[in-house]
């Protein structure tokens, strides 16, 4: 007696809820402080999806924390700036911004995205 196979029925997406692409981003903050409580931070994450924006696209970034340091800070509600071409079709974006208020102070902070899909 065999078994009968089970059928799955793929779902079709529409092409509004393609996903587009998103990027890796990795960083410090700027120093913030002073003396002895000097300091700075490390983060990373990934991006939202791509926004299409005029005849560019930017990404926003909803929250990442940075790491801990007996407080640490939200990255939250950044917006990059728009693709910046590094050739062979590949793209990165800018960053630049400031960290949520904590332990009474903010970290400002600026990076590069990594390229998306660096293996395609």
């Amino acid at each position: 007696m065999q078994k009968k196979k089970t059928l799955i029925k793929k779902k079709t997406t529409s092409t509004k809820q393609i996903q587009r692409h998103v990027h890796e981003f990795e960083g410090s903050t700027k120093l913030a402080e002073e003396g002895a409580d000097r300091h700075n931070h490390r983060f990373a994450g990934v991006t939202g999806q791509a926004i299409r924006l005029g005849k560019s696209h930017v990404h926003e970034i909803d929250l990442t924390n940075t790491d801990f340091l007996n407080h640490f800070h939200n990255l939250k509600k950044i917006r990059t700036g728009p693709a910046i071409q590094v050739g062979k079709g590949k793209h990165v974006h800018f960053v630049t911004g400031q960290t949520t208020l904590n332990d009474g102070h903010v970290h400002q902070f600026n990076f590069a995205t990594l390229v998306q899909a660096p293996l395609v």
